[in-house]
């Protein structure tokens, strides 16, 4: 997989999309290979050796994915991935507690996965939904979480952490409010657990989703943290069968990927510390080059609670479209999205009122484990060039610099 520079030279493309999807690790993969070669049984056959051996696989992981949150084993329900983990606590929730409210409190800047599933619920079952506005850094006020809270609400669905711009939310503050309020507590763990620490009985956390390929992990696996007591949460099934994982999700175990989660669990809680302040380094290493080599780039979201990987910067005056088109031997996302025939801003950027100019603007940036200082650097001397080669073409800018001559000289 190479590409060619615009100088003609070859070389290896550079992934800086961590956010999107993760390399699966290598020794993720080689403690998959046995479920998907000898020991290849299903987990819910319990008359043979090989039915066993895939049980005792699955066992293992349950115990590796609680342990990486601080949860029980039996509190851990394997799903397709964190989309589907978000649609089972949300829906689940409100259809099991509909005697109890109606309400669902959450945020602007969620992943689509709880907005859609939200407004789902909005128009076929009449539920009303609070979505909270955060702050510039894209903060949620735990102060505008209890306020938002009345005697109809059954759910708190607010994310650890964002998959735009990494910003990290205040979860022990807020699940203090929801635990004293008697109500639940979900977040969308994707893009944190072993990576940041999370403790859901710290944390007062009652449902947490998570997927596999956001850790380096295989594609196509995921799992829900369902509390099993102090409360007992409950919820209606979005997949009925088999009674798989205590009937809240039936369906033939994914054996191999189950395994694979557990290793990535595993491995990224042992590593979890050292990994993150080399990762953080890489990241203030491409920012401090960027912001000192170009001016007129804003950093999107909180600059300190955010993940050790994520650098989410707009360039004023460059199109974020053509700037990835000019970087095409590195991956990376902008922050728009392509909806229909039209480019819409970020959601996300919107929420914390970055105008839609500098949205379009915005590049992320998504440092994950196999990157290394000679790529950020090499990516640091791409973006430079490219972002000024793209300016030379910029009315705009020409004019703010002219601007600013005349300024400086005025003085």
């Amino acid at each position: 997989m190479d590409s060619l520079t615009p100088t003609g030279e070859h070389k290896a493309p550079i992934y800086l999309d961590n956010h999107a999807t993760t390399r699966i690790d290598p020794r993720v993969l080689e403690a998959m290979m046995p479920s998907l070669t000898e020991e290849y049984g299903n987990a819910s056959s319990r008359t043979h050796a090989f039915g066993w051996a895939a049980e005792g696989a699955v066992d293992k992981a349950r115990k590796q994915v609680a342990q990486a949150i601080g949860a029980r084993p039996k509190e851990i329900v394997f799903t397709s991935g964190a989309t589907e983990s978000n649609n089972l606590a949300i829906k689940g929730a409100l259809g099991f507690y509909a005697d109890r409210g109606d309400h669902i409190v959450t945020v602007k800047s969620e992943h689509k996965a709880v907005l859609d599933a939200c407004r789902t619920l909005e128009k076929s079952a009449g539920v009303s939904v609070t979505y909270l506005t955060p702050d510039a850094g894209g903060i949620v006020d735990p102060g505008d979480v209890a306020d938002a809270i009345t005697d109809r609400t059954v759910l708190v669905s607010i994310m650890h952490a964002n998959s735009e711009i990494g910003v990290l939310q205040p979860l022990a503050e807020i699940g203090r409010i929801t635990r004293s309020k008697g109500v639940l507590f979900h977040t969308d763990a994707a893009q944190s657990v072993a990576k940041i620490g999370i403790d859901v009985d710290a944390m007062g956390i009652d449902l947490l989703s998570l997927s596999g390929h956001k850790i380096y992990g295989p594609k196509g696996i995921g799992a829900l943290f369902v509390r099993a007591r102090d409360p007992r949460v409950r919820l209606v099934a979005m997949v009925d069968g088999g009674g798989q994982e205590k009937g809240f999700r039936s369906g033939t175990l994914n054996v191999p990927g189950i395994v694979g989660l557990g290793a990535a669990c595993e491995i990224g809680i042992a590593e979890m510390e050292d990994e993150a302040v080399r990762i953080a380094s890489l990241r203030d290493r491409l920012h401090a080059r960027l912001t000192g080599e170009l001016d007129y780039v804003t950093l999107n979201g909180d600059g300190d609670a955010r993940l050790p990987g994520n650098l989410n910067l707009s360039f004023a005056y460059v199109e974020g479209e053509s700037l990835l088109m000019g970087l095409r031997e590195v991956a990376l996302s902008s922050g728009s999205a392509c909806t229909s025939a039209s480019l819409e801003p970020s959601h996300v950027l919107r929420s914390i009122g970055v105008s839609d100019e500098l949205a379009h603007s915005s590049i992320r940036f998504g440092i994950g484990r196999f990157n290394t200082e000679a790529e950020i650097e090499r990516v640091a001397d791409r973006v430079v060039a490219e972002v000024t080669r793209l300016r030379r073409f910029s009315a705009l800018y020409a004019a703010k610099r002219d601007q600013q001559t005349d300024a400086g000289q005025a003085q």
